[in-house]
């Protein structure tokens, strides 16, 4: 069964992972663990988490909105089509359409309007929105997301374009950074890290993924002081708390791995 990172869902939903965080806290996802204590989602987690998103824009309820999702989610299958699957608003129902069939998802709630399908053997949400008159860096931004496994040297160029027009579109450095590490460019996304917490310093998401990069190219104090610039930011943030456990373990501070292993968990439960 395919499962997909907080960047993947950031990429197809558009939505950063403070809100991914906030929708998983709330307890309408519970996504398993890979090998670093990463988050790892299904495919009905994304259709939940997208979904989420919308009805609570939307000002739904969160109780009204658990009672849908855990409706639509029983529903789901466990894999996606490969005829693929639209999720539609008709009236105030989710009706879901798979190939030729058609069935209706007995929510009681809805403001969902969007569509999946399968590219390549990624799930991909079908924006209705046009894109924008002029080049912005969220034009430049979706460019890169939509590119990114079919042409990542096209990607990177758009990120780029992105954080050219708005130098503060920390999503753009997030992604770019990643395309970067994913590629074996440690230390050039460690300085588009660097440059986006220029502009954005207090964005606890690019602390962490310093401080990931960092630890892989073997600068443990460098990537322990970054896990803990997260932390400072966004005491919350289980995975650098974590992180940190075990670099501070390795080290040898015993204490401190102890305190952030505790708060580890206290978060986690």
């Amino acid at each position: 069964m395919n499962s997909y990172t907080v960047r993947d869902i950031e990429s197809m939903l558009g939505i950063s992972r403070a809100v991914i965080q906030g929708l998983v806290d709330a307890g309408f996802v519970s996504p398993t663990r890979g090998k670093r204590r990463e988050y790892r989602f299904t495919f009905q987690d994304i259709i939940v988490l997208r979904a989420a998103q919308g009805l609570s824009s939307a000002k739904i309820p969160a109780r009204k909105i658990v009672r849908s999702l855990q409706r639509l989610r029983e529903a789901l299958p466990v894999e996606l089509p490969l005829t693929g699957l639209r999720i539609a608003a008709v009236g105030n129902e989710i009706v879901v359409k798979d190939g030729a069939a058609q069935w209706q998802a007995d929510s009681g709630q809805l403001l969902l309007d969007f569509e999946v399908a399968r590219v390549g053997g990624t799930v991909t949400f079908l924006s209705r929105v046009r894109a924008p008159s002029e080049a912005s860096a969220e034009h430049w931004f979706t460019v890169g997301c939509s590119i990114e496994a079919s042409d990542p040297a096209q990607a990177e160029a758009a990120y780029r374009n992105a954080i050219r027009v708005d130098p503060g579109y920390v999503d753009a450095y997030v992604n770019l950074g990643y395309l970067l590490s994913e590629a074996g460019r440690k230390a050039e996304a460690a300085d588009v890290y660097r440059d986006g917490l220029k502009h954005a310093p207090k964005e606890a998401v690019l602390h962490f993924n310093l401080a990931i990069v960092l630890e892989d190219l073997q600068q443990i104090a460098e990537a322990l002081s970054s896990y803990e610039a997260a932390i400072a930011l966004d005491r919350r943030f289980a995975d650098a708390y974590y992180n940190a456990a075990r670099l501070h373990q390795q080290l040898g501070h015993g204490q401190e791995a102890i305190r952030h292993y505790s708060e580890y968990r206290r978060l986690q439960n």
